[in-house]
Parts: structure tokens; C-alpha cells; sequence
């Protein structure tokens, strides 16, 4: 018997709907993934996003304390130090918002660790 008979018994053949139910599984866990990556990254935006804008108003609010503390310093401070009052007032206001930013940012820190804690 020729070889290509002994072949033909041999040979697997696969019905068709299994091979359409294969693709169709495979098309859905696709979609699945797809999916689920999609909700990631729209979940990873909007955190971006939030982390953005925060930072911007962060920034603003920042530059809106330091012409205050400079107008504090300039109306209430100088006066008594006279007119060489320029070193004496840098030096109070860089020690007022190093005072300010170390407790503001200790504060903050102490509110993640709580937060971290609960979760």
C-alpha cells in the first residue's frame, strides 16, 4: 500500500464548529483583555489628571502666599528695621515659609500614612 494511504488514515480532521467556537473564545478573551485594559487606563488618567490639577492649583495657591507674606513683611516688618531692613526681611520671610513648608508637608504625610492604613 502507497504511503499516502497509510496518511490519509492518520490525519486528523477537526469539525468545523470547533474550530469557529475556538476563534470565537479566543476573539472574546481579546475583547476581555482589551477591555480590562481600557478601564486601566482610564482609571490611570483620571488619577494623572487629578494629580495635574491638584499640582497646578497647588502652585497658584503657593505664589498667592508668597506675595501676602511679602506684603506682611514689607508693611509690618521693615518699618522696624529701618531703611537697611532688606537682608533682616529675606531672612524672615525664607525662614516663614521653610517653617511653613516643612509643617504643611508633615501634615500631608501624616494624612497618606493614615489613609494608607485603612485600605
Amino acid at each position: 500500500m502507497p504511503l499516502t494511504y497509510y496518511l490519509s488514515l492518520v490525519t486528523f480532521r477537526l469539525p468545523s464548529y470547533t474550530i469557529t467556537n475556538m476563534e470565537k473564545e479566543k476573539t472574546e478573551r481579546l475583547h476581555s483583555k482589551l477591555t480590562k485594559e481600557a478601564q486601566q487606563f482610564k482609571k490611570e488618567f483620571a488619577d494623572r489628571l487629578l494629580k495635574l490639577v491638584t499640582s497646578g492649583f497647588g502652585l497658584v495657591a503657593a505664589l498667592a502666599w508668597n506675595e501676602l507674606i511679602k506684603e506682611f513683611i514689607k508693611i509690618y516688618i521693615q518699618p522696624f528695621f529701618g531703611l537697611s531692613s532688606g537682608f533682616v526681611s529675606l531672612l524672615i520671610y525664607a525662614l516663614f515659609v521653610t517653617f511653613l513648608a516643612v509643617f504643611v508637608t508633615y501634615q500631608l504625610s501624616k494624612i497618606v500614612k493614615s489613609e494608607g492604613k485603612e485600605d
